[in-house]
């Protein structure tokens, strides 16, 4: 029998692992995936509690409360002192407008206040003489009341002589022409008294008109002076606004900051609101970093922020503090919002833009513009 025929085919059996070496293999593969999973547990939870302490974003720009330069008055623009790109100060003498108009208003105003104090002075003389008017009057009432008396008593003197002469002519004592002389005595007597009596009814009205006038002008300066009668408080209001007027021919300032987007030129005439120019405040900046929804769990303002720019580079560094949140996202404040009541509707990760205000020391050594990309970070564990 050769050597082929003498060796025997392997059984198959032998090949195949036993059971237990089966269930071996499979606790260590189940060991070794416990052991990841529990390595990745750790690193987990390594990272949430010291590499997870900030959330951070490149979606951020500068901003600031910029000013619009606008002419308060109507004018001639005289003089353009400022140009783009020109940092200026607080109080700065931006644009001049002639001034000549409103020169010509304070003038005038100045003249209608001393009107007013004049006309009160007047008003005040004119109730010193009614005043008078009234006393005097008392006089001439007393004099119409003793010519009255006097009439009253010539007329009974001649009423008694024409009874006495009458009871003669009917005896015949008397001629008829002396009754008659009598009568006509009589006559002229009552016709006395009946003059005085109507001058003395004129009196008394000369001194009512009078009186009414002193309460009429007493009324006009009663609990005022020179200075506070209402006319001449309202002329002194219209000389405040032509004083006001005449400077706000000088456009100034209102902050440090730098102009931009100037748009008047000298001989130019503008009207109160035209907007003149920008004025963006360098060292007022902040920057709206805008966040993922999903990263604002524990953002809170107060919390500082490391920041980085875009024009400076890593090598500096800007320190801000969280001012706030806005009051919606970007996608709800755009032109045209977006509608999402459809049947093919992607759920989207909005951005909230976070105020962040940044530190003016600063700034002031490395200026930053409006517009400008930043990175921040926004550190969790700060208070």
């Amino acid at each position: 029998m050769t050597d082929a025929q003498n060796t025997l085919p392997e059984s198959p059996a032998a090949d195949q692992p036993s059971d237990q070496q089966l269930k071996a293999k499979r606790r260590k593969a189940l060991g070794l995936v416990g052991i990841i999973l529990v390595l990745a547990l750790a690193l987990y939870l390594v990272w949430k509690a010291f590499f997870n302490s900030s959330v951070s974003t490149d979606n951020a720009y500068v901003g600031a409360e910029t000013a619009s330069v606008t002419s308060m008055v109507t004018g001639q623009v005289a003089q353009v002192l400022v140009s783009d790109t020109r940092q200026v100060k607080k109080g700065d003498v931006l644009v001049q407008i002639d001034p000549r108009d409103a020169e010509i208003a304070l003038a005038q105003a100045q003249a209608e206040l001393m009107k007013a104090q004049r006309q009160y002075r007047q008003t005040q003389a004119n109730s010193s003489a009614l005043n008078s008017q009234v006393f005097v009057s008392d006089d001439g009432i007393h004099s119409a009341e003793a010519q009255v008396a006097k009439a009253k008593a010539e007329l009974d003197k001649a009423k008694d002589e024409f009874s006495r002469r009458r009871q003669l002519s009917a005896s015949g004592a008397i001629s008829k022409e002396e009754l008659s002389s009598a009568q006509s005595a009589l006559n002229n007597a009552q016709a006395g008294y009946d003059l005085a009596q109507a001058g003395l009814a004129q009196a008394k009205s000369s001194q009512k008109a009078a009186q009414s006038t002193l309460a009429a002008n007493e009324a006009l300066i009663r609990g005022s002076n020179e200075n506070s009668a209402p006319d001449v408080l309202i002329a002194q209001a219209r000389l405040k606004q032509a004083i006001l007027d005449l400077e706000r021919t000088e456009i100034k300032a209102p902050f440090d900051g730098v102009v931009t987007r100037r748009s008047i030129q000298a001989g130019q005439r503008v009207a109160p609101g035209a907007v003149l120019m920008m004025l963006v405040p360098v060292s007022q900046l902040y920057v709206d970093a805008n966040f993922k929804e999903s990263q604002l769990e524990k953002v809170r303002p107060g919390q500082k922020a490391v920041l980085t720019s875009d024009l400076y580079g890593d090598a500096v560094e800007y320190h801000g503090t969280v001012a706030g949140f806005s009051g919606g996202t970007g996608a709800a404040f755009a032109l045209i919002p977006a509608q999402n009541a459809t049947g093919n509707w992607i759920k989207v990760v909005q951005r909230l833009p976070v105020r962040i205000q940044l530190d003016p020391k600063q700034l002031a050594e490395h200026p930053l513009r409006v517009g400008l990309s930043m990175e921040a970070k926004i550190d969790l564990s700060s208070k």
